[in-house]
């Protein structure tokens, strides 16, 4: 274990080894300097849990060295010394953000204790830290709102029962499936239905961070381990100890990262970036991936004994295509999650349903949603009719109708011309074909064609 580190910035040499000593034998590390100028300067590259620094001092004095330290935000305690000690003095230094004000001389007992008093107020931050980080965690899990896994397919029900079959153990879990699909949910499933479910469920997007960042946010650091680490971090490790943290894009990891996460699951082991105390964590791995990992495993891209380790129970979930009859109970369910979320009463004819289940989905549920509430937006009834929802997927993407990019940006300006034409006309359908200067018929068709037709 590492020993808490002090700087010493003592220009009188009797006094700064005298103080040295007397730290040292009490178990700290110890910098000392006569040039508090120096001793800045090291604190920049090494940053010190507390400074210890005399009042009187050139060419700038303690005070100096109290605003400087706290202009640069290294989080560092700091207990004043001086010869000169008052009242105003020790009252000025407290004002500044200095921990404690001692007067020289001092017997070695006295500094022991004073100091012993600081490192507990460094303690009880840090455990104050800890809290706070992982209670906010906490809270943005809980405001967000994620819906129950819908469905009543065989593909479906087969994922549920893997739900079941795994959620009491502490196995890990791979989940693989085309992007969309509904990883998360199902790793959220797993965690409700556990004994864990009281502790944290932490997310990390692993494909979304560089090596260094992901280190950081996976593992913690140290303060001073890098440019910008400003004070001690905790990482998704450490705050879910003892729940389950979802890596999600686990195979997007680099070479390095995957050692280290190697560690984690076979010893439950690591250390923070730029430390050297080793931590535990007792923390449930669920892993994610809409990647082939056997195909990257013979391209030399992922090891093999991370992946075993990751898939002691592999859950793959199937493509909306492959649970087509899931697909009206899912659009009813974000339907109704829209109308709720804007007081308004939409609804589906059957041929809309129809049509919806008819698409192939590439984007998976996610796209579902997206179109569902799309559909919501540019209806301009209470109904959305099946004419609505095929012109809607032809502008969505690939789809029976076939649309070619500037189709569809024919297709859009056309439809938003009737709808125009239509409400300047209060929807009197012969003052709207005159208006457009087409047959009255014409415009049937193509109000049909848009689905606007009421």
């Amino acid at each position: 274990m590492s020993k808490p580190v002090i700087l010493v910035i003592e220009d009188n040499d009797t006094m700064r080894l005298g103080i040295s000593e007397t730290l040292r034998s009490s178990g700290y590390e110890v910098l000392a300097y006569g040039d508090p100028l120096l001793a800045l300067q090291e604190n920049r590259l090494n940053p010190a849990e507390l400074v210890i620094t005399d009042l009187k001092m050139e060419p700038i004095d303690g005070l100096e060295v109290l605003r400087r330290l706290h202009t640069e935000e290294n989080g560092c305690e700091v207990l004043m010394i001086s010869a000169f000690g008052s009242v105003e003095t020790a009252v000025q230094a407290m004002k500044l953000g200095a921990a404690d004000f001692l007067t020289k001389p001092f017997p070695p007992d006295e500094l022991r204790l004073r100091v012993a008093r600081i490192f507990g107020k460094i303690d009880q931050q840090k455990k104050l830290q800890l809290l706070t980080e992982h209670t906010q965690y906490l809270r943005e899990e809980i405001n967000q709102s994620f819906p129950e896994i819908i469905g009543h397919s065989p593909a479906i029900l087969s994922v549920l029962k893997s739900v079941r079959q795994v959620a009491a153990e502490d196995t890990s879990v791979l989940l693989s499936g085309e992007s969309g699909t509904g990883k998360e949910l199902v790793a959220r499933a797993i965690h409700r239905a556990s004994r864990r479910v009281e502790k944290p469920f932490i997310r990390v997007n692993c494909g979304a961070l560089n090596e260094n960042l992901l280190e950081s946010e996976l593992f913690g650091h140290e303060k001073g381990a890098f440019t910008g680490a400003v004070r001690q971090k905790h990482g998704r490790f450490e705050l879910a100890d003892g729940g389950t943290i979802f890596l999600d894009e686990i195979g997007e990891i680099s070479p390095v990262m995957q050692v280290k996460l190697l560690r984690i699951l076979q010893e439950g082991e690591f250390e923070r970036v730029g430390g050297e105390v080793t931590l535990n964590s007792k923390t449930r791995v669920i892993a994610a991936t809409n990647r082939n990992l056997n195909e990257e495993i013979k391209n030399g891209r992922f090891r093999d004994d991370l992946f075993y380790r990751l898939s002691v129970f592999p859950i793959r979930l199937p493509a909306l295509r492959e649970r087509v009859e899931d697909i009206p109970d899912l659009a009813l369910y974000f339907l109704n999650k829209i109308n709720n979320r804007r007081s308004t009463g939409i609804r589906f004819s059957s041929q809309a349903l129809q049509s919806l289940a008819g698409y192939s989905w590439p984007g998976n549920i996610r796209e579902l949603e997206n179109m569902v509430e799309r559909l919501c937006l540019i209806s301009d009834q209470s109904e959305i009719k099946g004419s609505l929802v095929q012109a809607t997927m032809g502008l969505a993407g690939p789809s029976p109708a076939g649309l070619t990019s500037l189709e569809a940006e024919l297709f859009r300006y056309e439809r938003q011309i009737l709808s125009e034409t239509m409400k300047t006309c209060h929807g009197v359908k012969n003052q709207a074909a005159k208006k457009l200067g087409i047959k009255v018929s014409t415009l049937y068709y193509k109000l049909e064609k848009f689905g606007l037709l009421e």
